[in-house]
C-alpha cells in the first residue's frame, strides 16, 4: 500500500472516509478509517490530527445508547491516532481526557459501567496513550486545580478496576494507567521532569487523592495471593512512588504556612489540599496503619519479587520521607531487617545493599529520631525475646532474631548508646542467656566414651573457608532449628564488633560467675564476642568504625582464658571414675567360655546390675558441655589473635592436651578440634609440629605435676596425647618423665593404675612405631601391624622339598574322597617316626639364639636350661648366649642399651605385676602393653627371655582361667611371644597351654555346630576363630613334635564339618593345608583316621568351598 507523506495527499484520501463516518457511525466505517490511517505518515497525520479526530469524537459525544463494539472500535482508532501524533493544545487534552473517561461512566452507580472487558481495556489504553502524547508543557498545564474533578473521577475509576476486576490483564493495565496519570511511570516518553515549583504544584494536586489511592492500593496488596505477584508488585510500586512524591521532605520544607488561594470556583477550591504540618502529621499517622498492614502481608508473601519490591518501598520512603513518616520508621525498618535472612538470594543481596546504602548516607546514624526508634525497638524486642522464644515456633523465632540482627546492623556504633544503659544491657543479656539454654537431660552425652585414641593422632586438614564456625552439634531447650543458633551467634558477633568489648566481657563474665545455670550460655556468648571483635565473618556496614586493637584483644583473651582454665571451671566432674569411688566397670557376657578343660557351656558370672541413672546425670552433662564450650572458645581465641596466640600457648596448650586425652567423647573431640584450630591460627603444619615445638615446657609441667599427683590426677593424659602425636625426636625429652611415671605407678598402683597403663600403652605403641623392627613375628597375613596386639607377620616359606608344590583345597578334597574308598591303603602309607623326624630336621633347620642343639634337646625330652626356683631361666653355658659380632672391636665391653629398650624393659617389669590386677579393664590394657613390649624387645633376646620367663605363669592364668575378653587378648600375646621366643616356649606351651587349647576347641565344637547365624557375633565365636587362625602359625613357629601336632590336628579336623560356621571351617582348612604342606603328608591320614567314621555319617561331600 502507498504511503501518503504530505498532508494534501493524506487529506484527499481521508476526507471521504471522515465524511462518511460523520454521517453514519458504524463499525465498518471506523475500521475503514483505521485501515487508511496506516497508509498515512506520522507527519501528515499530525497536520490532520483534529480533522481525523473530529468524526471519532463526534461518535463518542453523540447522545443515546451506543453499541459496545462501536465504542471499542472508535476508542482503538482514536488510540492509534494519539500514538502517532502529539497533543499540543491543553483544551484538546482536557476534552479527550473527559470523553475517554466517560466511556466507562455509569450514571446509575458510582462504580465502573458494566461493559465488556475488551472495551474497558481499550479505554484504559486510550487514556494511557493520551497522557503520553501530551507535548512538553501541555502536561504541566493539564494538572491545574480546575482539572481536579475530572482527574479524581479517572483515578477512582482506575482504582475500582484494579480492585474489583477479575481479569489480571485489566488490573495491571489500570494500575499502569494510574501510574501514568500520577506522572510516576518509568517510561522515557515524557520530555522533561517537572521543575521544583511544578513538583510543588503537582504535590498539592495529588495530595487530594492520597487517602483514596493509599487505601485502595493497600486492599489490593493485602488481597488474595492467587491474584498474582505482578499485580502486588505494581501496586507496591505505585504506593511508594506516590507517597514518596507527595510527602517528600524536600517539598514539605518549601511549603509556606499560608495557603495559596487558587483561582477556581469555590467548589473546586475545597478539593485543593494545603500540605501544612498538621496535615502531614495526621496523614503520616494514617499511613502508618496502612504500612503495617502492607508489611504484615507482604513479608510472608510466597513470591520473592513481592518481597523484593517491599525492600524498594522501605528504601524509597525512608530516604525521601524520613521527617514526614517518622512514626512509620519503626515498621519500615522492622520489615527491612526481617528480610535480612530471606530464603531468596536476590532478596538477601538487595537487603544488604540497602542497609549499606543507609550506612553510607547515615540515614540512621545521622538521624536522631531513627536512632531513638531503633533503640526503643531493640529494647522492646530484647524484653519480649524470652517470651517469644517460648511461644513461637522455629520460623517465628527465626524472624524475631532476624529483626534483632538487623537492628544491630543498622545501629552500628550507635549500639553503644543502648549498651551503656544498664536496663537495656541487662534485658538483652538475660534474653540471650535464656534463649541459649542447653538441653542437658540426654543420658547419651555422659554415656558416650572414647574407647580408642585413633582420632587424637590426626593432622589438621586443609583450612576450610570458615573453620571457626564449625562447632559441635548441640541441643537447646527452646528451639531445634540450626538457623536460629546461627542467628544468635551472629547477634553476639555484632555486639562484639560494634559494642564496647570491655563492658560486654565484664558483664557476661559476671553472669558466668553468678550462677552455674548461666555459665554455659555466658561462655558461648563470650566466645562469639571475641570472634566478632576480631572481625571474623562480620559484615561491616559502617566503614569508619574503629575495631578493637590487637593488644586490647589479647588482654581480654588472656583474662577469659585464665577464667576458663581455672581449677574450679576446668576440672569438673564429667563421669563417675572407678578409680575415685573404688568401683569397677565390668561387663556381663552370656554364653561365653574361657579356655579351660571343663564343660562346653560357659558359667555366667552374675554381676550386679547397673544402678538407675544417677540424679547427677544432668549436672555431669552440663559440666561436659561447659568444658566443650570453653575448649571451642580457646579455638575461637586462637583464630581471633592469629600468630599472637603463640604468646598464650604456655597457659593454653597444656590444659587442652589434658582434655584431648579425656575419656568423654565430646570433650576429647572438642579438645582435638581446639588443637587443630591452634595449628591453623598459629601457623603449625600439624599436631606433631605443634607438640614438638612446645614440648620443653609441656614436659616440665608433666614432671612437676607428677610429684603432686593427687592435685593433678590428669597429668598422665597429657603425656599420652603427646606420645600419640609426636615422633622419635620427643623420646630424649620424655625419657626422664617416663621414669617419673613408672616411679609414680609403683607408688599409686592400687589407685591410679588405669591412667598410668593408658600412658604406658601410648608409650609402647609410639616406640613400636618409631623404632620398627623388620623381624618376622609369625602373625597371619590378615592381621596388620595397625591392629592392637597384631604386630606379627607370617614367616616366609623356607626353600625345601615340602614347599615345591603347595597343597591346595582340591588336593585335600581328593585325599578325603580317595581315603573313603581305600581305608586300608591309608594306614600303609604312613612312614615310620624315625624317618619322619629326620625329614623335619632336613626341611626346617631351627634358628634360635641357642642354636639347633636346643631344638634337638627339646624333642629328646632334655633341656639345655636349668630352672632355678623363683628365678628366671638361664643357659647352662655362656656359649649358648647370643654371640657378639666378630667385627665389633669392643666385644668385651658391655654396650649400653638403647633408650627405647631400657624403657620397654622397665615397662614389662611392671606389666608382670599388673597382669593379676582385679580390674578386667586394667588386665586387658596390660596385655596390650605386654604385647607391644615384646615387639619392641624382639631384637634384644637377653632382656626379653628372662622377662618372658617371669611373665609366663601369669599369662597362662590369663589364658586358662579368666574372662573371655582377657583370654582373647592373652592369646594374641602368646602368638607374639611365639614369634620371638619360639624354642624358649616350646615345652612350656606344650605342657601348660596346648592341652587346654585343644580341649577347649573340642568341647566348644558341638556348641558352634548347633548355633544359628547370630552366633558369629558372640565373643565365644571370636575366641574360637582366633584360636583356630593362630594355632597353626603358632605350632609352626614353636616347631612342635608329632604327638603335639596330632593333638592340634584332632582339634582342628572337627571344624571341617559342614555344620560349623563357614569362617571356622576356613580357619580349620588352612591349618590342615599347612600341616599337610609343611610337614610329612602322612600326618594328615593318621589324624583323619579316628574321625572318618563320624565324617562318613555327616559329611559325604567335602564341606570346603573352592578358593
Amino acid at each position: 500500500m502507498a504511503v501518503f507523506d504530505t498532508p494534501e495527499e493524506a487529506f484527499g484520501v481521508l476526507r471521504p472516509i471522515c465524511v462518511q463516518l460523520t454521517k453514519a457511525q458504524t463499525v465498518e466505517n471506523v475500521e475503514q478509517l483505521q485501515a487508511q490511517l496506516h497508509a498515512v505518515s506520522d507527519s501528515a497525520l499530525q497536520a490532520l490530527q483534529q480533522y481525523v479526530l473530529f468524526p471519532l469524537r463526534f461518535t463518542l459525544k453523540t447522545p443515546g445508547p451506543k453499541r459496545e463494539r462501536l465504542l471499542q472500535s472508535v476508542v482503538e482508532c482514536l488510540t492509534f491516532v494519539l500514538s502517532s501524533t502529539c497533543v499540543k493544545e491543553p483544551e484538546l487534552l482536557r476534552e479527550l481526557f473527559s470523553e475517554l473517561s466517560a466511556c466507562l461512566y455509569s450514571p446509575s452507580s458510582q462504580k465502573p459501567a458494566p461493559v465488556s472487558e475488551e472495551l474497558k481495556l481499550a479505554v484504559i489504553r486510550g487514556l494511557s496513550t493520551l497522557m503520553h502524547s501530551a507535548y512538553g508543557d501541555i502536561v504541566v498545564a493539564f494538572y491545574e486545580p480546575s482539572i481536579l474533578p475530572r482527574l479524581g473521577f479517572a483515578v477512582s475509576l482506575l482504582l475500582g478496576l484494579a480492585e474489583q476486576e477479575k481479569s489480571k490483564q485489566i488490573k495491571i493495565a489500570a494500575l499502569r494507567c494510574l501510574q501514568v496519570l500520577l506522572l510516576q511511570c518509568d517510561c522515557d516518553d515524557h520530555p522533561r521532569p517537572p521543575e521544583e515549583l511544578e513538583q510543588k504544584q503537582l504535590g498539592d494536586l495529588f495530595a487530594a487523592f492520597l487517602p483514596g489511592i493509599a487505601t485502595a492500593l493497600t486492599r489490593v496488596v493485602t488481597g488474595d495471593f492467587k491474584q498474582g505477584h505482578s499485580i502486588v508488585v505494581c501496586s507496591l510500586k505505585i504506593f511508594h512512588k506516590t507517597v514518596g512524591f507527595i510527602l517528600a521532605d524536600e517539598q514539605l520544607r518549601a511549603i509556606s504556612t499560608v495557603p495559596d488561594k487558587p483561582s477556581v470556583e469555590p467548589r473546586v477550591a475545597k478539593l485543593v489540599v494545603h500540605r501544612e504540618a498538621d496535615w502531614v502529621k495526621t496523614t503520616g499517622a494514617k499511613l502508618t496503619i496502612l504500612l503495617k498492614k502492607i508489611i504484615e502481608g507482604v513479608s510472608v508473601h510466597p513470591h520473592w519479587k513481592v518481597r523484593l519490591e517491599l525492600i524498594e518501598l522501605v528504601e524509597a520512603l525512608l530516604l525521601k520521607c524520613s521527617q514526614s513518616l517518622v512514626e512509620s520508621a519503626g515498621p519500615l525498618l522492622k520489615a527491612l531487617v526481617g528480610l535480612l535472612n530471606d530464603e531468596s538470594p536476590e532478596v538477601q543481596a538487595q537487603c544488604h545493599q540497602v542497609l549499606r546504602h543507609f550506612a553510607d548516607e547515615k540515614v540512621v546514624v545521622g538521624n536522631r529520631a531513627f536512632a531513638d526508634i531503633l533503640s526503643e525497638h531493640l529494647h522492646s524486642l530484647a524484653t519480649s525475646l524470652p517470651r517469644l522464644m517460648n511461644s513461637q515456633d522455629d520460623q517465628g523465632k527465626f524472624s524475631t532474631l532476624s529483626l534483632l540482627l538487623g537492628y544491630l546492623k543498622l545501629l552500628g556504633p550507635k549500639v553503644n548508646f543502648v549498651l551503656n544503659s544498664v536496663a537495656h544491657l541487662q534485658r538483652l543479656s538475660k534474653a540471650l542467656i535464656q534463649v541459649l539454654e542447653l538441653d542437658v537431660a540426654d543420658v547419651k552425652i555422659v554415656e558416650e566414651r572414647r574407647w580408642n585414641s585413633d582420632h587424637l593422632s590426626a593432622s589438621p586438614k586443609p583450612s576450610a573457608a570458615r573453620p571457626w564456625r564449625q562447632i559441635q552439634r548441640r541441643y537447646f531447650r527452646f528451639f531445634t532449628d540450626e538457623r536460629v543458633f546461627l542467628l544468635l551467634r551472629q547477634v553476639c558477633q555484632l555486639l562484639g564488633f560494634y559494642g564496647n568489648l570491655y563492658l560486654l566481657v565484664d558483664h557476661f563474665m559476671d553472669l558466668y560467675h553468678e550462677s552455674v545455670i548461666y555459665r554455659k550460655q555466658a561462655a558461648m556468648i563470650l566466645n562469639e564476642l571475641v570472634a566478632g571483635a576480631a572481625g571474623l565473618e562480620v559484615e561491616n556496614l559502617h566503614e569508619k568504625h574503629i575495631q578493637t586493637s590487637p593488644e586490647e584483644l589479647r588482654e581480654i583473651v588472656t583474662s577469659i582464658l585464665e577464667e576458663y582454665t581455672s581449677q574450679e571451671n576446668w576440672y569438673l566432674v564429667t563421669c563417675i571414675e572407678a578409680e575415685e569411688v573404688g568401683e569397677e566397670l565390668t561387663m556381663s557376657q552370656s554364653g561365653l567360655q574361657a579356655i579351660t578343660s571343663g564343660s562346653p557351656t560357659c558359667q555366667v558370672t552374675s554381676f550386679p546390675a547397673l544402678s538407675k541413672p544417677s540424679p547427677t546425670i544432668c549436672s555431669m552433662n552440663s559440666n561436659i558441655w561447659q568444658i566443650c564450650i570453653q575448649l571451642e572458645g580457646i579455638g575461637h581465641f586462637a583464630y581471633a589473635l592469629g600468630t599472637d596466640f603463640r604468646l598464650l600457648l604456655m597457659s593454653a596448650l597444656y590444659p587442652v592436651l589434658e582434655k584431648a586425652g579425656d575419656q568423654t567423647l565430646l570433650i576429647s573431640q572438642a579438645a582435638t578440634s581446639a588443637m587443630m584450630d591452634i595449628c591453623h591460627a598459629c601457623g603449625y603444619d600439624s599436631l606433631q609440629h605443634l607438640i614438638n615445638q612446645n614440648s620443653d615446657y609441656l614436659v616440665n609441667g608433666i614432671s612437676l605435676n607428677l610429684r603432686h599427683l593427687s592435685l593433678h590426677p590428669h597429668t598422665p593424659k597429657v603425656l599420652e596425647v603427646m606420645l600419640r602425636n609426636s615422633d622419635a625426636s620427643l623420646l630424649p625429652l620424655v625419657a626422664d618423665v617416663v621414669q617419673d611415671v613408672l616411679a609414680t605407678l609403683d607408688q599409686f598402683y592400687d589407685k591410679r593404675a588405669a591412667s598410668f597403663v593408658s600412658v604406658l600403652h601410648a608409650l609402647l605403641a609410639a616406640l613400636a612405631q618409631w623404632f620398627q623392627d623388620t623381624g618376622d613375628l609369625g602373625q597371619p597375613p590378615e592381621q596388620s601391624i595397625g591392629e592392637k596386639g597384631s604386630h606379627l607377620s607370617q614367616r616366609s616359606a623356607t626353600p625345601g622339598k615340602g614347599f615345591e608344590k603347595p597343597t591346595t583345597a582340591e588336593d585335600i578334597e581328593q585325599f578325603l574322597l580317595h581315603y573313603l574308598k581305600e581305608k586300608d591303603v591309608a594306614d600303609g602309607n604312613v612312614s615310620d617316626s624315625d624317618n619322619e623326624e629326620g625329614s623335619f630336621l632336613d626341611i626346617f633347620p631351627r634358628k634360635s639364639y641357642s642354636g639347633s642343639e636346643v631344638g634337638r634337646s627339646s624333642r629328646s625330652g632334655t633341656s639345655p636350661y636349668k630352672t632355678v626356683p623363683g628365678s628366671a631361666v638361664f643357659p647352662e653355658e655362656p656359649s649358648d648366649l647370643p654371640t657378639v659380632d666378630e667385627n665389633d672391636t669392643n666385644a668385651d665391653v658391655e654396650q649400653p642399651l638403647p633408650v627405647q629398650i631400657q624403657i620397654a624393659t622397665d615397662v614389662m617389669e611392671r606389666c608382670i605385676h599388673l597382669l593379676s590386677d582385679r580390674s578386667l579393664k586394667i588386665r586387658l590394657k596390660v596385655l596390650e602393653v605386654l604385647d607391644l613390649c615384646v615387639v619392641v624387645l624382639q631384637s634384644h633376646k637377653n632382656q626379653l627371655l628372662p622377662l618372658a620367663h617371669r611373665t609366663w605363669p601369669s599369662l597362662v592364668h590369663r589364658l586358662t582361667n579368666d574372662d573371655p575378653l582377657a583370654v582373647l587378648r592373652a592369646f594374641k600375646v602368646l602368638r607374639t611371644l611365639g614369634g620371638t621366643c619360639g624354642d624358649f616356649l616350646r615345652s612350656r606351651f606344650c605342657k601348660d597351654v596346648l592341652p587346654k587349647l585343644a580341649g577347649s576347641l573340642v568341647t566348644q565344637a558341638p556348641v558352634s555346630a548347633k548355633a544359628g547365624p547370630v552366633y558369629s557375633h558372640t565373643l565365644a565365636f571370636k575366641l574360637q576363630l582366633a584360636v583356630l587362625q593362630g594355632l597353626g602359625p603358632l605350632c609352626e613357629r614353636l616347631d612342635l613334635g608329632e604327638g603335639d601336632l596330632n593333638r592340634v590336628a584332632d582339634a582342628c579336623l572337627i571344624y571341617l564339618s559342614a555344620k560349623q560356621p563357614v569362617k571356622l571351617q576356613e580357619a580349620a582348612r588352612r591349618n590342615s593345608q599347612m600341616f599337610n604342606a609343611q610337614y610329612m603328608p602322612g600326618i594328615m591320614p593318621r589324624a583323619l583316621h579316628p574321625h572318618l567314621k563320624r565324617l562318613e555319617a555327616t559329611d559325604r561331600k567335602c564341606p570346603h568351598r573352592r578358593t
